[in-house]
């Protein structure tokens, strides 16, 4: 594992889902880390991990977080948890792209 990455020298993946990209910062058995870049009017669907948490922190745009059976608008700086089993999304229904750092934890 690298002590330091300069995101800016990795390359964007775009993922399963069309619109969104990522960049590895940690991939590890027990957690993973990833800055994620999600394109304007792009949604991932709603899905469910039964083995670990994860998070979003917003780094840039105003992406919606749907958790559970509740929609959430977001601003840069804030903080997001996907407790395991429970059923999420990440929509941008914006004209501009949203960053954020994205990670799970196994539990």
């Amino acid at each position: 594992m690298k002590n330091k990455i300069i995101s800016d020298s990795l390359e964007w993946n775009e993922g399963k889902v069309k619109g969104f990209f990522g960049k590895d910062f940690i991939n590890a058995t027990n957690g993973t880390v990833k800055l994620v870049k999600v394109a304007p009017h792009q949604k991932y669907p709603v899905h469910k991990h039964p083995d670990k948490m994860e998070y979003a922190y917003v780094v840039q745009g105003n992406p919606a977080f749907f958790i559970e059976d509740t929609l959430h608008s977001s601003e840069a700086g804030n903080f997001f948890i996907f407790p395991a089993n429970a059923h999420h999304a990440i929509e941008n229904n914006t004209d501009e792209d949203c960053i954020m750092i994205i990670g799970s934890i196994k539990q």
